[in-house]
């Protein structure tokens, strides 16, 4: 058996370490606005480009107050909020009325009540075209109804995409995290996220890595229309990756940025709040294709157990390609410390937090299936529409 814990072993070392290295070079290029050369005045031939914000909310009463309220503080002197009401069964649209009706900013807030949804449509997706047909800003925003801005994260935001000539800019959220839980999942989150992506090659436009993040996405109008709206991506589950896909597949210039807590958002509350909220997503990133997420279980479950296993079962020099990748898995684990509020010592929760994601890829592909489609909040969208649909 010596030679299969050499070459299993080997794999994983190569594996996390090519990927720590590529990671150690290349995070370091992504710019944080949060710094002090970003909070200044956007630079535009025009002065201040026009932002029309776009937040989407269906029975988001719990939040919907404090996400516009904040957004109706912002500094930045040429925006719009339009929210929409996508058929919220609770005090949703009633919120939204009662915030608009107030006048407290220049900016106004216009708010949409959607009551019935048109088939061949996700009901996010549509408030969010809808929105969009209504805006009259250079740039788009779209944001969710759970997102926590401070006052000068938009401002920052235009400055550095009209000083970039960007198209499209993502800004990545700080997570609010208050139970250990949550602090174990989002850790493997981040993980999954370093080794399956490459956020510092999103620049590069000989690369086919791409951007997309629901809490922000900030698209140029044009740039927008030419991808052919949100009606391109109607039947989209995973909406914000797929925006940030055709926006760099069209050759558009896209970048993402850290920002501290320029906007911050509790995404979900517990683990199992985590599973819940990746069930909905993890067949469709698979594009609903069975045999290509069972494949992905198995992917997962090597890289992140077995370095724990193989550690343990072999014997002496055996284990020193598992301690290897070992060692890699907690340096990224420190490096995240900081950047996330998770100690490096949630290390040690990883096969934890592994076991639970691929139990989350069974689960989604399980229900989906014997549904015959996704429910997403209350409503199912059959899999034979979000097959058709998607890009």
């Amino acid at each position: 058996m010596s030679y299969v814990h050499w070459i299993a072993g080997s794999i994983l070392s190569i594996a996390w370490l090519s990927r720590l290295i590529s990671a150690a070079l290349g995070m370091p290029k992504i710019p944080d606005i949060s710094r002090p050369q970003w909070d200044c005045n956007p630079v535009s031939p025009s002065g201040n480009p026009r932002v029309s914000i776009i937040v989407p909310a269906c029975n988001e009463e719990e939040v919907i107050e404090d996400a516009l309220t904040r957004l109706l503080d912002i500094d930045y002197d040429n925006y719009e909020i339009i929210a929409v009401n996508d058929r919220s069964t609770d005090g949703t649209g009633d919120i939204m009325d009662r915030i608009a009706a107030s006048g407290k900013s220049h900016a106004g807030l216009k708010v949409i009540h959607v009551a019935v949804l048109p088939s061949g449509w996700l009901g996010k997706t549509h408030a969010m075209w809808t929105a969009a047909r209504e805006a009259d800003g250079e740039w788009l925003l779209f944001t969710d109804a759970d997102v926590l801005f401070k006052p000068d994260a938009l401002r920052r935001a235009v400055t550095y995409a009209e000083a970039e000539a960007a198209d499209h800019v993502v800004l990545f959220p700080r997570m609010i995290m208050k139970s250990p839980g949550e602090r174990m999942m989002i850790a493997f989150f981040q993980t999954l996220f370093v080794f399956g992506h490459r956020p510092w090659k999103v620049a590069d436009p000989n690369t086919r890595d791409h951007m997309g993040v629901g809490a922000f996405n900030m698209v140029r109008r044009r740039v927008y229309e030419a991808v052919g709206t949100y009606q391109a991506l109607r039947l989209e589950v995973v909406d914000d990756m797929k925006l940030g896909k055709v926006v760099k597949n069209a050759g558009y210039r896209q970048r993402n940025v850290f920002g501290g807590d320029l906007i911050s958002i509790r995404w979900a509350k517990g683990a199992m709040g985590v599973v819940r909220n990746l069930t909905k997503n993890f067949f469709a990133i698979m594009s609903f294709q069975w045999p290509r997420a069972l494949s992905t279980c198995f992917v997962l479950a090597f890289l992140n157990l077995m370095p724990f296993i193989g550690v343990g079962v072999a014997q002496g020099w055996e284990q020193l390609p598992y301690a290897v990748a070992l060692l890699t898995i907690f340096l990224i684990y420190v490096g995240m410390s900081w950047m996330s509020p998770v100690p490096p010592y949630y290390f040690v929760l990883h096969p934890v937090s592994s076991t639970l994601f691929v139990y989350t890829m069974l689960r989604s592909m399980t229900l989906t299936l014997w549904r015959g489609g996704v429910v997403w909040r209350g409503t199912k969208y059959s899999l034979t529409e979000l097959k058709k649909g998607m890009v």
